[in-house]
């Protein structure tokens, strides 16, 4: 199994160089050569499995010599170790045929911790095993930050900076951030919007000499690494609605896209599923495109969904690639015209292809906080605003297919936006024990500019060597 850039001008990687490197040379996004497929058989025997079971099935393929078998079933039990609740990623019932995945029982309370708890035990067996170390620079919109800083806290052989909005984020988000004490970790509050934190790191990426000297690694979605941990609860939660003798469908709170993607993946295995719907708030770029072929920035609004507030969706770019027919340098023009124009125009051709798999829908906010009453009154269920995204276009998108499942995703605990949910519930969600004192803890955070030389001067003058 080798990997290969989305721009088409990168080597090709083994699993492990592809999970360590992160961002391709030529710019691109690492998508596996061919994706390994599962068969009906092999998808049924899920059934009733423990959720680390499922995993090791899933990404197994994916991984080759990477990791021996009992490597990885050791380094899948060590990531969920933590999680609290037995079945990792529980369902509950909505409502007819509507169904919600929750995915907040990690360590910090979001779906992130998924793929972070994971690729964070990669790292550390791969950096041990070849003796090296690595700076992680990472940005955040809100939950990405928080997972990743968990995952490598106190770890030798890395050091993490953590690049998110200032004043973007929820308070708790923020918090989770900068109250860990652990000299590796660095939370940088940077001027600017999710997109600009996310401009800076991909041109750290560009820029091979500070690459090199500081051993950059990336732990955002464009880490394929991600991806592929988040596509194992697509199936736990198919198999556990009947596929892969029924079709299942999805619905996706979407903002950078990995999410999705990984459900993507999971239909190119073979799991049946039948739709792919991609939820947005306010921000609604990726709804836009679909429905016009016009990917075309607008300029971000500050939303209560502040995960979502993003329109530079770095892991369309897989998408499109896919849906360019493997095309790296029809890719590389449309990316080419992001940077120069913000904005591209998505041929017939490729619209087509992304239409035969995935809907979208956006939620205004009055839309999203109704959602949220709605929702605690008619089921007790408490949701965050992205997760009321979900489930508000997931609804829609099951009224017109009833005999097909909907799986809507809650991708954070409510008590992470406790401002949001009371505003529309007049309730308070209470942060679980194990995060209680977090607003009494100090924090330790850089304000910095929106300024490369600044952030790479900050990143050099902090890495240890």
């Amino acid at each position: 199994m080798k990997y290969i850039s989305t721009r088409g001008q990168a080597p090709a990687l083994t699993f492990e160089d592809t999970m360590l490197t992160g961002l391709a040379r030529d710019g691109g996004l690492y998508v596996p050569e061919t994706v390994p497929t599962l068969d009906t058989a092999e998808i049924a025997a899920m059934a009733g499995l423990p959720y680390e079971d499922i995993a090791f099935r899933v990404m197994r393929p994916f991984v080759n010599d990477s990791f021996t078998d009992d490597a990885l079933r050791a380094i899948i039990a060590r990531a969920y170790a933590g999680f609290r609740h037995d079945a990792r990623a529980p369902l509950v019932q909505l409502g007819p045929n509507h169904f919600l995945l929750e995915l907040f029982h990690g360590p910090t309370l979001a779906f992130k911790d998924f793929a972070m708890q994971l690729i964070g035990q990669l790292f550390q067996a791969a950096l041990a095993r070849r003796g090296e170390r690595v700076t992680i620079v990472g940005a955040t919109s809100g939950d990405t930050g928080s997972a990743a800083i968990e995952a490598f806290k106190g770890l030798d052989n890395v050091d993490v900076f953590i690049l998110f909005p200032h004043g973007g984020v929820s308070e708790v988000q923020r918090r989770q951030m900068t109250t860990p004490d652990e000299s590796n970790v660095h939370a940088l509050a940077m001027d600017g919007d999710f997109d600009d934190c996310q401009a800076a790191l991909k041109e750290m990426f560009a820029d091979d000499d500070f690459r090199d000297g500081v051993r950059l690694a990336a732990v955002n979605s464009i880490n394929w690494a991600r991806v592929l941990a988040q596509v194992v609860y697509y199936f736990s939660s198919a198999v556990s609605l009947g596929a892969p003798h029924r079709k299942v469908s999805f619905t996706v709170p979407t903002g950078n896209f990995g999410d999705i993607f990984a459900g993507y993946i999971a239909k190119q295995m073979g799991l049946p599923i039948d739709r792919l719907v991609i939820a947005t708030n306010q921000n609604n770029i990726l709804h836009r495109a679909l429905e016009t072929s016009h990917y075309a920035k607008k300029g971000v609004v500050p939303s209560i969904s502040p995960s979502m507030d993003i329109e530079v969706s770095s892991n369309f770019e897989r998408a499109l690639f896919y849906a360019c027919g493997r095309d790296g340098g029809a890719v590389t023009r449309l990316m080419g015209d992001l940077k120069k124009t913000g904005e591209f125009v998505i041929g017939n051709e490729a619209m087509g292809a992304l239409k035969q798999h995935y809907d979208s829908g956006y939620l205004s906010e009055e839309g999203t906080s109704a959602v949220i009453a709605r929702a605690m009154t008619a089921t007790g269920e408490i949701l965050c605003p992205h997760s009321a995204i979900a489930v508000g276009i997931g609804q829609e998108a099951a009224a017109r297919a009833p005999e097909i499942p909907m799986i809507s995703l809650a991708t954070a605990h409510p008590a992470k936006f406790p401002d949001a949910v009371n505003a529309a519930t007049g309730h308070h969600p209470d942060l679980p024990p194990h995060m209680a004192d977090i607003f009494d803890k100090e924090e330790r955070v850089t304000r910095v500019p929106n300024d490369l030389a600044h952030l790479k001067s900050l990143i050099r003058e902090r890495t240890r060597t």
